[in-house]
């Protein structure tokens, strides 16, 4: 074929390329903006905030949610107090794998205060009061309707786990299941 007669071609392709992409924009709109190191938080149809990333050295954000008793807790409520904050899922197998390992070391270092947020991914409560159940849990476990707290933290993944000192400022971020030392390496930098 001649340069001459590809270039209706590329015209006409070209032009099917764009249409699809302003039809998809309409039909689904355009993401959310986001900054290089930012999350987006608000509701829908609000104007929109960008927050920092949680990031090593920085403060922890935080939050207003709700335990499976009903009770609200902040990282505010955990000043003074070193915290392991866990973004799991019921579903998730590794979040399984590591819970009773999270749970025995929060048993033995509650006397130096050592805090436990474990913020569930969404789910219904039924669901989360089942497994708290099921894994004897006895830190406080978390309700995230709408998972927003889950897009404050900007998790990618499950289990992500935050250690934060007791002036709330982020000393670990591990993403992934912890092996036990892991953990316990994690927790040594928080722990007085």
């Amino acid at each position: 074929m001649s340069p001459s007669a590809r270039t209706p071609l590329l015209i006409v392709g070209g032009g099917l390329l764009i249409g699809l992409a302003v039809g998809l924009i309409v039909l689904f709109g355009l993401p959310p903006a986001r900054g290089a190191q930012g999350a987006v938080i608000g509701d829908p149809g609000t104007p929109q905030v960008i927050a920092p990333a949680p990031v090593v050295g920085a403060p922890a954000p935080d939050f207003h949610l709700q335990d499976t008793a009903g009770n609200y807790h902040t990282i505010a409520d955990a000043k003074g107090h070193p915290l392991l904050i866990n973004f799991w899922a019921t579903w998730c197998g590794p979040c399984r794998v590591e819970m009773p390992a999270i749970e025995a070391r929060y048993q033995s270092n509650q006397a130096k205060g050592l805090m436990v947020y474990a913020v569930d991914a969404d789910e219904p409560k039924p669901d989360v009061e089942d497994f708290a159940r099921t894994f004897k849990l006895s830190f406080t476990v978390l309700l995230d309707p709408g998972a927003k707290v889950q897009d404050l933290y900007q998790i990618r993944g499950y289990p992500t786990s935050f250690f934060v000192d007791g002036k709330g400022v982020i000393k670990v971020v591990h993403i992934g299941a912890m092996t036990e030392r892991q953990l316990d390496d994690n927790l040594a930098k928080i722990l007085p």
